[in-house]
């Protein structure tokens, strides 16, 4: 790997990323790391997906066949038209007080707040359409998916100014969101999916299934509350209530991580029953695997 590959791919890291200025050079960086690593991942040949071509297929037209990349590339590729490479796609981001917690450097919330900003930037370049939701208890911005390169910044100062706060409502939110969204649309929702009835969540979800949208669920956790790897009596304190306990964490750590692997686990596979797309997330993980879990639902899609 190249010295300046090298220097891309850090910017996949998660901590290096969140020391950057400004959320338009953070998504910049992320997608620039993750293209050029592209060629040595086992997500080689997603890389057409960045150009507006396509393979050449029997009864295609010649006169739309691509010289120019026949000559670099020994193989037929046709052009595409906007109409065939448009995609739209919703962002759903839950901005409740719980996706503010973090045991290292990067929030859930900055977590998914970065990932949001690379998939905005991403999919403009690819003239895919793309909007944003953002929602706690309530929904408090729903930008309409468009593809023109203009409406990034307007996405990304969004992302930038929304807060966490307020309690969680994932299923109500998931309902109203799914009713407000139309047209057939990619959604790809960003949360810890913390709420007290699992299976109310569960129902939100495959209400997007039952109109026809295609669904990508991105479970972002804390290392330290898979783990809950805490070793002293400690005060924990819910970040949506306020609600304490005081506790010491080795007598209750086992039957934790059973709960919390029971949550995970019926997750996974409400959302396999109900073919929705599940990818649980650290945040400590590089952006690289939600990068190629979108392009691997692009390309599924015909896109």
């Amino acid at each position: 790997m190249t010295n300046a590959r090298k220097l891309y791919r850090q910017y996949l890291d998660p901590h290096v990323i969140s020391r950057l200025s400004s959320l338009d050079l953070r998504a910049r960086m992320v997608v620039e790391g993750f293209m050029a690593g592209l060629h040595k991942s086992p997500y080689h040949g997603f890389s057409v997906e960045f150009s507006e071509h396509r393979q050449y297929m029997p009864g295609d037209d010649f006169k739309y066949i691509d010289w120019k990349v026949y000559g670099k590339t020994d193989r037929f590729y046709v052009k595409q038209f906007e109409e065939e490479t448009n995609l739209k796609a919703y962002l759903l981001l839950d901005g409740s007080a719980s996706m503010g917690f973090k045991s290292g450097e990067v929030s859930k919330f900055q977590y998914a707040q970065y990932l949001a900003a690379a998939l905005t930037y991403l999919m403009l370049r690819q003239r895919d359409a793309v909007g944003l939701v953002t929602f706690a208890e309530k929904i408090r911005r729903l930008l309409p998916a468009r593809s023109v390169s203009t409406y990034l910044p307007r996405i990304l100062s969004e992302l930038d100014r929304t807060e966490t706060a307020g309690t969680t409502r994932i299923a109500p939110m998931l309902h109203e969101i799914a009713e407000r969204i139309k047209r057939r649309s990619l959604i790809i929702l960003f949360s810890d999916l913390f709420d007290e009835d699992i299976d109310a969540v569960i129902q939100g979800l495959k209400h997007f299934r039952h109109r026809k949208h295609e669904m990508l669920v991105f479970h972002i956790l804390d290392p330290a509350e898979v783990d809950f790897d805490f070793k002293e009596d400690a005060v924990f304190q819910d970040m949506e209530t306020g609600a304490r306990l005081s506790t010491n964490p080795i007598h209750i750590q086992r039957e934790y991580r059973k709960l919390m692997q029971d949550f995970v686990t019926r997750l996974r596979r409400a959302c396999r029953e109900n073919l929705i797309d599940y990818v649980p997330f650290s945040t400590r993980q590089p952006f690289d695997l939600a990068l190629s879990q979108y392009l691997r639902k692009r390309k599924k899609l015909g896109g």
